[in-house]
């Protein structure tokens, strides 16, 4: 059965212009404590299903990594991101990558669909030893 587009509600509409706004790519909770001070009323469970919902049109990246929370991304366009094993905080590679082709990638057993690149590294405020410093404790916008 085929997905279809599901309506911008206004919720999503706000949910949306906000991740947007950021660069810090947050999880569903630090995202819910900003679109609050839109929405007040809103729901910790309307952002996860909103989320869910404008990853699977397309409208926003879920990036998923094992053992850490799930974080967003408001830019669509092909780019790799880095993330800190201290902390979980997850930023953009600057430098332009060669985009590896799906179709030439062979696993056994597996039909290959898309990918995604992720670095792995220490960001700079785990490195100059913030204490302080927590998973998703860091927000640049």
């Amino acid at each position: 059965m085929e997905n279809k587009p599901q309506r911008m509600t206004k919720q999503r509409k706000i949910i949306l212009e906000e991740l947007r706004k950021l660069t810090s790519h947050p999880t569903a909770d630090e995202l819910y404590e900003i679109v609050r001070e839109r929405l007040p009323r809103i729901s910790l469970g309307t952002v996860y299903r909103n989320l869910d919902v404008l990853s699977e049109n397309g409208e926003v990246l879920k990036l998923e990594s094992a053992g850490s929370q799930k974080r967003f991304d408001g830019d669509v366009s092909s780019h790799c991101h880095v993330r800190c094993v201290n902390c979980g905080r997850v930023g953009d590679v600057m430098d332009e990558l060669p985009e590896p082709e799906v179709h030439s990638v062979s696993a056994p057993g597996f039909t290959i669909t898309h990918g995604a690149t992720e670095f792995y590294g220490v960001c700079d405020t785990c490195r100059d030893g913030d204490e302080l410093a927590a998973p998703g404790a860091h927000r640049t916008q």
